[in-house]
């Protein structure tokens, strides 16, 4: 998240302001990621840390969220969240599709 993968590309090339989650939160997601999701563990509690992450990022100004990693749709769905959520994997599958037909 700290990289701009994502991030230098969305301010650069579209002037989208980006907020990324603190440095503790950031660990939570990635612990929830490798140490769970990764092994095919869901938990309801770390849905529940998701969901206070995204609240603190609507707090901070956020007014999506992109999931940038495979496995957060295993927790988090458009139905937990009432702001946009992009999820990377369905946009990058759509595009793949899209220009292999092309």
């Amino acid at each position: 998240m700290e990289e701009d993968f994502y991030k230098g590309r969305l301010i650069e090339e579209h002037g989208i302001e980006v907020i990324v989650p603190t440095e503790e939160e950031r660990t939570i997601i990635h612990d929830v990621i490798y140490q769970e999701l990764c092994l095919g563990v869901i938990k309801q509690k770390s849905k529940e840390k998701y969901l206070e992450v995204i609240q603190h990022l609507r707090e901070r100004g956020a007014e999506g969220i992109i999931l940038g990693c495979t496995e957060i749709t295993l927790l988090i769905e458009q139905c937990d969240v009432d702001m946009p959520i992009y999820d990377t994997t369905t946009i990058h599958a759509i595009e793949a599709v899209e220009k292999a037909l092309e």
